[in-house]
């Protein structure tokens, strides 16, 4: 790991200059440029409140808004990362040919493109958050930290190990795009946690590893009471294990990978 991690440092400026291209090449030619990050979770909001929040939202909307918008910029980070990441080993062929750099590289790349489009959607949600509620505890800010550090670290763990099984097999990323959809409805984005508590389906948030990390971004920002050592404690576990198996799919395939390409 520490190899991958100071290979990476070496070749940094190789990977923003990719960070920057993805991002023009996504809104070449486009009038609204970067400002789709901001129009497509507020229009999907502005949907979900509509729709949702007499139904799950308690018709308090409020608190229904910066609840799901900021699930939303959560959720949407994590399942881009996982998705995308898919073919990070496939889409960066050409390099991989050519020079020898780290494979955590690729899927570094397109980790760090998500995180600019979601850190603009969450900048959203944490402005909404406050007009809202006016007596946020600007501590959230500091707050909410271990939790981005551990989605971005989780993220790159998760892209990693999926760019590695797609180039062996390629429907991957169609059942990740399937499963999302499923651990989508099993989040609660659209609904409050306790929707599933009351029915006797709390064992769901138990299950679901995306519930560590809307918890740990979401409730200081909407609540102010920040994430207990628990919380921070499991997630940390989590992530822990996410890296310990893209280290291993990493050295267990990166010498064959190549062959399959």
């Amino acid at each position: 790991m520490i190899h991958q991690l100071s290979a990476v440092w070496k070749f940094r400026h190789f990977l923003f200059a990719l960070v920057r291209l993805d991002l023009r090449l996504r809104y070449r030619r486009s009038v609204i440029g970067v400002g789709w990050s901001l129009l497509n979770p507020i229009a999907m909001t502005v949907v979900f409140a509509v729709v949702f929040s007499s139904l799950l939202g308690g018709g308090d909307i409020p608190r229904y808004v910066p609840h799901l918008l900021i699930g939303m910029a959560v959720w949407g980070f994590l399942r881009e990362s996982a998705v995308s990441g898919c073919r990070a080993l496939i889409s960066n062929e050409c390099y991989i040919r050519q020079s020898p750099l780290p494979y955590g590289l690729y899927p570094l790349r397109t980790v760090c493109g998500q995180a600019i489009h979601s850190a603009i959607a969450l900048a959203v949600a944490i402005v909404i958050a406050v007009a809202y509620r006016p007596d946020t505890n600007p501590m959230a800010l500091v707050w909410i930290v271990p939790g981005l550090l551990l989605a971005f670290l989780t993220a790159w763990a998760a892209a990693t190990i999926f760019a590695f099984v797609n180039v062996y097999f390629q429907d991957t990323q169609h059942l990740l795009e399937v499963g999302a959809q499923i651990v989508f409805f099993m989040s609660p984005i659209i609904y409050y946690p306790q929707n599933l508590t009351d029915k006797g389906r709390g064992w769901l948030l138990l299950i679901n590893p995306v519930n560590l990390y809307l918890d740990m971004i979401r409730d200081p920002l909407v609540t102010g009471v920040p994430p207990s050592a628990q919380l921070l404690g499991t997630a940390a576990g989590f992530t822990a294990v996410m890296i310990g198996l893209a280290i291993g799919t990493t050295a267990w395939l990166q010498k064959r990978v190549i062959f399959h390409l």
